[in-house]
């Protein structure tokens, strides 16, 4: 009896579950000035977390530690000194030139991992995956695209995510405010594409995933206690378990979702990104009644149709 093809076609509920866990994240960030959250606190817990969950729900063979190879040691490496040093440089930025610009920066790393699915993952560039493509760029300018008040005034809201620059700093950004911007640039697409590099690894990725978010542990409690000098927050330290949870769950089925979609890495890169915005837009609309632009509304549709044309048949 011939084999079903629909047994064999790949399945996006990784995918969806990694959407899921980071639109999550970004109401966690958002509520946690409002709950007086110290994030930087919460954050460096969660990678204690993640760390804690790997190992306790993967047992992930740490003996295979000493046969990982130079390419995956680096791969490793770099994401444990990312991890954490994106987020600093997203602090500067948001700082330096508002939270509309830092955000922009950060939707439009998307064109890095895109462009690394051709040239570094070799995936083979098709009419309908060029229109999916066109159509993934489209819908990512349509949700980023807000009006200069509104976005002023998200900038001075306490419960916005990252909200630590005030409307001034939105309004005149430093004058190397761009240095900042171009780190969040190239560290969120550096760090997708490193995760699928990590993809590649199969089995044992779980061991290099471990090892990145040790390391991400050791650099930001090294940053916080002998540069920051921290005063500790018991209430932004719980709340870093919660936060690790679900980051660990967001970066654990994005790996897992490239493992589902090898031949497609375009379609993990773009969904992810503009999954994440439309549903994150949705949500702002219906639990924190932000505004839903007609604009934003049909870049919600272009995400849909940009999906749809990236799926393989």
């Amino acid at each position: 009896m011939p084999a079903d093809p629909n047994q064999s076609r790949p399945s996006m509920h990784t995918l969806i579950i990694s959407i899921a866990f980071s639109v999550t994240v970004s109401i966690f960030l958002k509520l946690a000035r409002r709950y007086r959250i110290q994030v930087e606190q919460a954050i460096a817990v969660n990678y204690v977390t993640a760390s804690v969950l790997c190992l306790w729900l993967f047992h992930p063979p740490l003996a295979a530690v000493r046969s990982i190879t130079t390419p995956a040691w680096v791969i490793l490496g770099l994401l444990g000194v990312l991890l954490p040093a994106v987020f600093l440089v997203m602090a500067a930025a948001v700082r330096q030139t508002g939270i509309v610009l830092s955000d922009t920066a950060q939707r439009l790393s998307l064109v890095l991992p895109i462009l690394a699915a051709f040239l570094v993952f070799h995936e083979a560039l098709s009419g309908r995956k060029a229109l999916g493509i066109a159509l993934a760029l489209c819908a990512l300018g349509c949700l980023i695209a807000k009006p200069r008040s509104s976005a002023l005034a998200t900038a001075g809201t306490p419960g916005s995510p990252l909200a630590f620059a005030t409307p001034r700093a939105a309004a005149r950004p430093a004058r190397f405010a761009w240095i900042t911007l171009l780190g969040v640039w190239v560290g969120y697409g550096a760090i997708d594409i490193l995760f699928k590099q990590m993809a590649r690894l199969g089995a044992g990725f779980t061991s290099s995933l471990l090892l990145s978010f040790v390391l991400a542990t050791l650099l930001i409690f090294l940053w916080l206690t002998a540069f920051r000098r921290t005063a500790w927050n018991g209430r932004s330290l719980a709340s870093g378990l919660l936060l690790g949870a679900l980051n660990f769950g967001n970066i654990y089925f994005y790996i897992r979702a490239h493992q589902t979609f090898p031949d497609n890495p375009t379609l993990v890169f773009a969904a992810m990104n503009i999954g994440v915005i439309s549903i994150g837009t949705l949500v702002g609309a219906g639990a924190f009644r932000e505004r839903i632009t007609w604009i934003q509304a049909a870049g919600i549709a272009l995400a849909l149709a940009a999906i749809v044309s990236l799926f393989p048949r």
